[in-house]
């Protein structure tokens, strides 16, 4: 089967500002089709996947992003919605969960060590396993990637004044 570009070029692009604007469940449909026409192609991929968890469909995420890790590992997008993914919803993730979502980001952040976020979502999840240690050293370096993160400042300061 040949790759039909045209066709693939309208729904990833038409998905792609659909998951821009917000309006992940619209883009899915799309994103999905675009997927299917180029498994290979690692945007639409990645597009795909952030859809899916967006939707909360994160089993159907981790199976577009793993073939992805193999094609592109140095994608630090793939390992960072790997990450979520690998996560789910917080407050359900099991403990093998959150070490395969740790060990996503921390892949994205070996990969680009001021990925937006990732830091942040590392100390996220050692504040919920209660592993303060942990959280604060992730929530301090969330604050070193952006200064201007005033979450990641509320929840060090109330860490460092538990401790």
């Amino acid at each position: 089967m040949s790759l039909d570009h045209n066709n693939f070029d309208q729904l990833f692009r038409q998905g792609t500002t659909l998951l821009h604007q917000g309006k992940a469940a619209d883009a899915l449909p799309l994103l999905q089709q675009a997927h299917q026409l180029a498994p290979e192609h690692v945007d639409a991929g990645i597009n795909l996947a952030g859809a899916y968890i967006l939707t909360n469909q994160f089993t159907k995420a981790v199976l577009v992003l793993e073939p992805l890790r193999e094609i592109e590992p140095k994608n630090a997008m793939v390992w960072i919605n790997l990450g979520a993914a690998y996560l789910g919803n917080p407050v359900l993730a099991s403990d093998e969960q959150q070490q395969q979502a740790i060990a996503a980001f921390e892949q994205a952040l070996a990969l680009n060590p001021a990925a937006p976020s990732v830091a942040y979502n590392i100390g996220l999840i050692y504040r919920d396993r209660q592993e303060n240690e942990q959280a604060i050293h992730w929530f301090r370096q969330a604050v070193q990637t952006n200064p201007r993160d005033k979450d990641a400042r509320r929840i060090l300061k109330r860490l460092l004044n538990e401790t």
